[in-house]
């Protein structure tokens, strides 16, 4: 299986999860000029922009050491970008989440994994 087609299923995984958690998922794969997000969905008051990684093996790291501050950025600029092609003013109430999903499938969520 490739890269591309493993980690759309990963995301998949993780929405499904996400679901279970009580989370309303509205768009996956927002993708804009600046770049992508793989998950935005809704829990409680929040619109939460969340980041979905997976590792098949410990070699790499944990897959959630893959949001680094320069991943950080772009997804933080690119929810910018989705609250004004949305209609949404900067005072949403918004979250960045974090899901890693590991070989054996253990899926842990970071809720508030980082912030503005």
């Amino acid at each position: 299986m490739n890269r591309r087609r493993v980690g759309t299923e990963m995301e998949r995984v993780a929405a499904e999860y996400l679901e279970h958690e009580g989370f309303e998922i509205l768009t996956m794969n927002y993708r804009c000029r600046i770049g992508e997000i793989d998950i935005v969905a809704r829990e409680g008051r929040y619109l939460v922009f969340t980041e979905v990684k997976y590792r098949t093996n410990g070699r790499r790291g944990d897959p959630l050491e893959a949001v680094n501050p320069r991943k950080q950025r772009t997804i933080l600029r690119v929810a910018m970008f989705y609250l004004k092609d949305n209609g949404l003013g900067t005072d949403t109430p918004c979250r960045f989440d974090a899901v890693g999903i590991s070989e054996n499938g253990c899926i842990r969520l970071i809720r508030n994994a980082f912030s503005l």
